[in-house]
């Protein structure tokens, strides 16, 4: 039973797990000791993968699975969504979700990758409440440009609130890494210019792979890479979709800044651009070639370039 592509729906109280696509199916409660009983079942199955689709609940049961030296992979819901479509499955129960994740697995095989530890887990849970505080804050900066005066004030106050939020947000992550055993790769990726301890931040928390993939692999990841548009004789032009878009959202204000004071990046920008690429390509020109640059910065400090 080597080759058990092992599927957990997680609910807020139950999990529903398939051994299999046609294997044994069963139930067990959400807390700490079935989910032990759990894995030690799967253990004893002997998984390839036991594949999870991300979302709210799954932290208590990824952990205990990771303690147990199980191969957890965490899916993109909506790729399992489209998966189940594809065969002609629109019904969805828990149960079935189980079925079609276990089958996902059998057929396609998703690779078993080192999930973060409990510290960029940490930080991730901070840096993501960061960006939903900002979020926060522009939709009511919005709201009240279109208010009437009466919900001024209490729309004023609000807005007040989440900026000192944000700035309470801001220093969270830096103490949260510092004394840590990130605070080293934390530091080499601040030493590059025009990365500010924001990104350095959000790299730790949301591309733990980041030196680990190579160059194409981590662009797809941060949602930077552009894919073909072609049908036919029909030859569009390349977009960017997919990946991670907050990540994609402080890389993009990050590349603003290292364009005009990194030196390698200074003369990309206005020599794409003198070449008549478009402002947006040339911009996620730059956003992945300074990805490319963190990349080699995750186990050496930044050094300026030698003079021609």
């Amino acid at each position: 039973m080597g080759e058990v592509n092992a599927a957990i729906d997680v609910g807020k109280h139950q999990l529903d797990v398939a051994l299999g696509s046609a294997g044994e199916l069963f139930s067990e409660p959400n807390e700490s000791r079935a989910i032990a009983r759990l894995c030690q079942r799967l253990a004893r199955a002997g998984c390839a993968r036991v594949l999870i689709e991300g979302g709210s609940y799954q932290n208590l049961l990824v952990g205990a699975l990771r303690a147990a030296q199980l191969p957890v992979v965490i899916v993109n819901p909506r790729r399992v969504r489209q998966f189940a479509q594809s065969m002609g499955q629109l019904a969805k129960t828990d149960a079935l979700d189980a079925r079609v994740l276990a089958l996902y697995g059998e057929r396609l095989q998703p690779p078993v990758r080192e999930l973060p530890d409990e510290q960029t887990r940490a930080l991730r849970a901070l840096w993501v409440r960061r960006e939903q505080l900002i979020e926060m804050l522009v939709m009511e900066e919005n709201r009240l440009e279109h208010a009437s005066k009466a919900l001024h004030r209490g729309l004023r106050a609000h807005i007040d609130y989440l900026r000192k939020q944000i700035r309470q947000a801001d220093d969270d992550p830096d103490r949260a890494v510092r004394n840590s055993p990130l605070w080293d790769k934390y530091e080499l990726l601040s030493s590059v210019p025009g990365v500010g301890p924001g990104l350095s931040g959000a790299l730790l928390a949301d591309l733990s792979e980041l030196g680990r993939l190579n160059r194409r692999e981590i662009a797809a990841l941060a949602g930077v890479a552009p894919f073909n548009q072609d049908s036919g004789t029909l030859h569009g032009q390349r977009k960017i979709q997919g990946g991670r878009p907050r990540l994609r959202r402080v890389l993009y204000v990050a590349s603003v800044a290292a364009a005009r004071c990194n030196p390698l990046l200074k003369p990309f920008y206005p020599r794409l651009r003198a070449a008549g690429k478009k402002p947006k390509v040339a911009r996620v020109a730059v956003m992945r070639k300074l990805l490319t640059i963190l990349m080699l910065k995750t186990k050496t400090a930044w050094r300026p370039p030698c003079p021609a």
